[in-house]
């Protein structure tokens, strides 16, 4: 029992101690002397900011926000009116041009199409380069006469010749084109009528007036033969008519007879003047009422009235969007065309243009992530789609391929050459700094997700560079330049700092790629990039 009770005395004994020693420990680690408290609260001593040079590949891009739409848009107006009213009725001709059926936004358009109808009339659909600016009808000629008689070709409606000149078989094809349309061609109105039925009228009356004259000549010619004979008071025993005939008489007598057969020779012969005037005028009279009635019979029959067709650059199109309703007066634009193809709108920093050239990839990701590729193809004024479209719903240029009924696409693979200064020849954005942004056009060869998104907001990633493989790169606040102009990094080696110069290259996401050029510089040295 001793021995068990001394036991527990040397357990208590040194728990004691140590516990003891622990206060100690304790109490030293938080009393410390007035210097030591005085340092814990002075800031550290100010050293340089250091990072690692890395070794990395680098690839710099442009990015920017874009937009989806539909290649080139353009205004859809019409040339002029749309028929001349109710054909069957003269009480409806000259009736105000009003929308019987609206054009559909989203609608694709292909060559021969309907577009829309006014007073019941058709506006058709045309591929063609030259506008539609008038009413084509017989004997009309002219470009696009001969654009129209080629379209009615690609159509299947043969007009015959195809030179240039509205004939008969351009009339034929135009109404047998119309009537596979579900409606009639355009046939002379009743103002025409009335019009043919008064030159005809015209001419009439020239003839009988002409006819009338010459009777009137034959009439007088008859009693006079050659001439109106001065006999010599009567007395005169001879059937010939000449102008002093000898009398019998007195020698008086033969005097006074003499004087009045020579003033009615003077008036006989003033009266064949002023018939041969008035037979010559007659004649006249009838020539220009004949020439009338022919040049206006040239231009009488079926026509196309001006707003009945509208001739696109290239087919097919898209009706975009509609700005008139059924009931509406189709004045001004009715709507705007797109191509039926999508691109994407996107405007950069001009620092940003100078590194963008036509052709260039680019990555398009839609707001849900998707991607889908395309291509630079136009910089600065060339994509500017403002600039090319025509006023009255065609474009200023472009040509049509023949048999096609589709627009030349090497015409504006031309324009899209043009660079940012708009100058033709070169791929370059040189000219396209400058504080203002700088518009890019980016083709959509596949679509894709993008389908159906037009006005969407995207996101438009052009790469403009990539590195060699793996470079070294140091961060951008890493490179300083000395007073002759090259650049160097600071080095921090053997606790000190080092210049070292280098070459600078590509830079991307902050970062730089630099090669020494005096000095050493690896991977893992650490360069100074702040104090």
């Amino acid at each position: 029992m001793k021995r068990l009770g001394s036991r527990r005395q040397l357990g208590a004994l040194v728990g004691a101690v140590v516990l003891v020693g622990a206060g100690g420990w304790f109490a030293g680690t938080q009393v410390r002397s007035p210097a030591d408290a005085a340092a814990s609260r002075n800031a550290p001593k100010a050293g340089p900011v250091t990072v690692e040079v890395e070794r990395r590949s680098l690839t710099a891009t442009v990015v920017a926000t874009g937009t989806v739409a539909f290649t080139s848009p353009r205004p859809l107006s019409l040339a002029g009116s749309v028929g001349t009213g109710a054909v069957t009725s003269p009480a409806g001709e000259g009736a105000e041009q009003r929308v019987t059926k609206a054009p559909v936004a989203g609608t694709k358009v292909k060559e021969g199409d309907v577009l829309m109808t006014v007073n019941g009339r058709p506006v058709l659909a045309l591929a063609g380069s030259v506008p539609m600016y008038r009413a084509m009808g017989p004997g009309a000629t002219g470009d696009d006469v001969k654009q129209l008689q080629k379209a009615l070709r690609r159509l299947g409606f043969d007009p015959g010749s195809a030179g240039g000149t509205f004939g008969q078989g351009t009339a034929t094809a135009v109404t047998n084109w119309y009537r596979n349309k579900g409606y009639e061609a355009q046939q002379p109105s009743a103002e025409d009528q009335q019009q043919l039925g008064q030159l005809q009228q015209a001419v009439s009356s020239a003839q009988e007036a002409l006819l009338t004259t010459r009777s009137g000549d034959a009439d007088d010619g008859s009693g006079t033969g050659a001439g109106t004979g001065t006999g010599t008071g009567g007395k005169a025993s001879t059937d010939t008519e000449t102008g002093a005939g000898t009398g019998t008489g007195t020698g008086a007598e033969t005097s006074t007879e003499a004087s009045a057969g020579t003033r009615t020779d003077a008036q006989s012969s003033t009266d064949r003047q002023v018939r041969a005037i008035q037979l010559r005028s007659a004649q006249k009279s009838l020539d220009m009422a004949n020439s009338a009635l022919s040049g206006f019979q040239a231009t009488y029959g079926t026509k196309v009235p001006a707003g009945e067709v509208v001739f696109f650059p290239e087919l097919p199109v898209r009706l975009d969007k509609v700005t008139v309703r059924t009931g509406d007066a189709p004045s001004g634009p009715v709507g705007t065309v797109t191509g039926s193809e999508l691109l994407v709108e996107a405007a950069v920093p001009g620092e940003d243009a100078e590194l963008l050239r036509r052709g260039m990839p680019v990555e398009v990701t839609t707001t849900g992530g998707e991607k889908v590729k395309g291509k630079v193809e136009a910089i600065g004024s060339a994509a500017d789609t403002s600039g090319t479209q025509g006023g009255d719903g065609e474009a200023a240029t472009g040509a049509t391929s023949e048999g096609s009924g589709t627009g030349a696409a090497d015409a504006s693979d031309g324009a899209a050459d043009t660079d940012a200064a708009g100058t033709s020849g070169t791929d370059g954005a040189s000219g396209a700094s400058g504080p203002g942004p700088v518009q890019l056009r980016i083709s959509i060869p596949d679509p894709g997700p993008l389908a159906g998104q037009a006005e969407a907001s995207v996101k438009v990633t052009i790469e403009v560079g990539a590195s060699d493989g793996k470079v070294l790169t140091v961060p951008l606040a890493a490179i300083r330049t000395s007073a002759d102009g090259k650049a160097r990094v600071q080095v921090e080696r053997d606790g000190g700092v080092r210049d070292v110069s280098v070459t600078v290259g590509l830079s991307a996401a902050g970062l730089v790629e630099v090669k020494p050029a005096g000095g050493t510089l690896e991977q893992g040295d650490k360069v100074v990039v702040g104090k």
